[in-house]
């Protein structure tokens, strides 16, 4: 009897030693799937790539304490973020584009860099690329033919991130569409048409550029500015060389097209 009795603790305790272990190794997966980059987060201003970000960044949490309008958070276990790291959600808090960018500055491992928002005259948050807001053309009322203009009086960069593009009603024949246009290269994505939105789900959200925006390459450049040959500079092999002007205006110009 006393055989059987020590069997079944015996049993009874490999088997909560097994549970435990297994239990551990759900928490540590968890916990390695969270410290993972998360691509749709939205970063401060100043954030480098998100996986250099998560290099840099030591969870310190002094860029969230010095966001004067709690903007900014720090992801949770359970958020589907990487933990203890700054994110903010427009819907709920946009990001004020606050002229000294008091989280900035105060990081201190450049994982938030001054030098991205920063030009020969100082910080200037203009240059910041949280994200970009993209219009959800289905649902915006606008694009129905209804007359809102929420998000583009909402834009700190008024007229610049997001105008309004005139073009007539077809349905009506008497009205026209005021419809919200945005310029990427200008949008900051600090949210704040995203909040101002009037429709249950907004209908203009700020998404991270990289998932937003395409990338041309080096196969295709802008011919006529001669600014657009700076971007090949960083493609491996340099840029490439191509015929001159007057060969291009003479080709496109030919009958043979």
């Amino acid at each position: 009897m006393r055989l059987n009795t020590n069997r079944r603790k015996f049993l009874l305790s490999s088997a909560q030693a097994i549970a435990l272990a297994g239990l551990g190794g759900l928490v540590w997966g968890a916990f390695l799937q969270e410290s993972k980059a998360n691509p749709m987060i939205l970063r401060p201003p100043g954030a480098l790539s998100e996986k250099e970000f998560l290099q840099h960044c030591i969870k310190c949490g002094l860029c969230v304490e010095s966001c004067p309008f709690g903007t900014l958070k720090l992801a949770d276990a359970g958020s589907g973020k990487p933990i203890g790291t700054p994110y903010f959600t427009p819907r709920e808090i946009p990001c004020e584009m606050c002229e000294d960018i008091p989280c900035v500055p105060i990081c201190p491992t450049n994982a938030l860099d001054s030098k991205l928002v920063s030009n020969e005259k100082g910080l200037e948050i203009r240059l910041a690329k949280m994200g970009v807001a993209v219009v959800d053309k289905e649902h915006c009322v606008a694009y129905w033919g209804i007359q809102c203009d929420a998000c583009y009086r909402a834009c700190p960069l008024l007229g610049e991130a997001i105008k309004l593009e005139l073009k007539r009603n077809e349905r009506t024949g008497k009205h026209s569409y005021l419809l919200p246009v945005v310029e990427s290269e200008v949008c900051t994505g600090c949210g704040k048409c995203e909040k101002a939105c009037v429709t249950e789900k907004a209908a203009i959200i700020v998404l991270p550029r990289e998932i937003a925006l395409g990338k041309v390459g080096a196969n295709y450049i802008k011919g006529w500015e001669t600014e657009d040959e700076m971007r090949l500079q960083e493609v491996k092999g340099g840029i490439p060389k191509h015929n001159s002007k007057s060969k291009v205006q003479d080709y496109l110009n030919s009958e043979d097209l």
